[in-house]
């Protein structure tokens, strides 16, 4: 029996074969919290009858459920293909690395048409009982990633599903021996694509990634549930650059509006060979829009650069993962 408190949740994943239909979970995550719930639309019954002064229990009914949440996590060097995918698109096969134990998986920005995930959390009693709280239809509305010293690679995935169903058997969870990508492993870079330089005196970085849909596709004949949100929307990329004002590379792009690929690594033990964990986001061409510097006190100038990542009109963003996972 677990423990009756938060030490004893679980949340598991799993990819879906069609929207809405239950996967059982295969991959585990751990997890910081969570705030995924059904969301239910009712309507009470208002007739009038001759003396009657509450309105009728039996005359309220249940006309459309769905479920929204979050999830938040250390971004770890297993284990984090399923949600990389549901967020960025592209279908990946993880391509071994010569002969090694090293996978590398590319997750190029791409529709997510199709890409829809059960998520299954455990829910402790008190008692240790462990209750069941399965969502099917998971849909990705936006991710974003940040880290700063002394801290890990955090992530923050916002979640849309099309119901909760309380009626699944709880999956076993088992989680593989893995780590945190952290401050101490990060690189940020910026230049041309392909060719960036590393640059100094960053204090904290976070990207996030929206993917707009139609969350709201709730038709007749459909129970109350909704169909696969469509997108309707291009996505949008931001950011943010905390930074110590050590060189004015930064400082110049604000002033002259020009782009630059903006490189955002983390490199962790190797795997074999030249070969290491990595998690990296490759974004082509960004653009700032504030952060210019300037003077408050006697410290060090600190400014902060927030940036709108775009197409380059050749190269896509991708987020590319390296690790000993031979599957998503």
């Amino acid at each position: 029996m677990a423990i009756g408190s938060g030490l004893g949740a679980q949340l598991g994943i799993a990819a879906e074969s069609g929207y809405g239909t239950f996967q059982a979970p295969s991959k585990f995550i751990e997890f910081t919290k969570e705030s995924l719930a059904l969301k239910k639309g009712t309507a009470q019954s208002a007739g009038i009858a001759a003396g009657r002064l509450v309105p009728l229990a039996s005359r309220r009914v249940v006309t459309r459920k769905e479920a929204q949440g979050s999830i938040d996590f250390e971004v770890t060097n297993k284990g984090m293909g399923l949600l990389l995918q549901a967020l960025m698109g592209t279908s990946v096969t993880p391509v071994q690395q010569a002969a090694t134990a090293a996978y590398l998986q590319s997750h190029v920005l791409a529709s997510i048409a199709g890409k829809s995930l059960t998520i299954q959390k455990g829910v402790p009693l008190t008692s240790g009982t462990v209750t069941d709280k399965t969502f099917v239809g998971c849909k990705v509305v936006s991710a974003e990633f940040s880290c700063e010293s002394p801290g890990m690679l955090m992530a923050t995935f916002e979640i849309d599903a099309k119901d909760s169903d309380e009626g699944q058997t709880l999956a076993t969870a088992s989680y593989a021996a893995m780590a945190p990508f952290h401050f101490g492993q990060m690189a940020v870079k910026a230049g041309a694509y392909a060719s960036e330089a590393a640059l100094d005196g960053i204090r904290k970085l976070s990207v996030k990634i929206e993917r707009p849909q139609d969350v709201e596709r709730f038709y007749a004949g459909q129970a109350g549930l909704k169909k696969e949100p469509i997108e309707n929307d291009q996505v949008k990329i931001s950011g943010t650059l905390e930074t110590d004002y050590t060189h004015t590379t930064l400082d110049d792009l604000h002033t002259s509006d020009a782009g630059t690929s903006l490189v955002w690594e983390f490199i962790g033990p190797n795997i074999a060979s030249t070969y290491d964990e990595t998690f990296r986001v490759v974004l082509p061409s960004i653009k700032l829009n504030e952060g210019p510097p300037t003077v408050d006190g006697f410290g060090v100038i600190k400014p902060s650069f927030n940036f709108t990542g775009l197409f380059d009109g050749t190269n896509m963003p991708r987020i590319e993962y390296m690790s000993t996972d031979t599957a998503l």
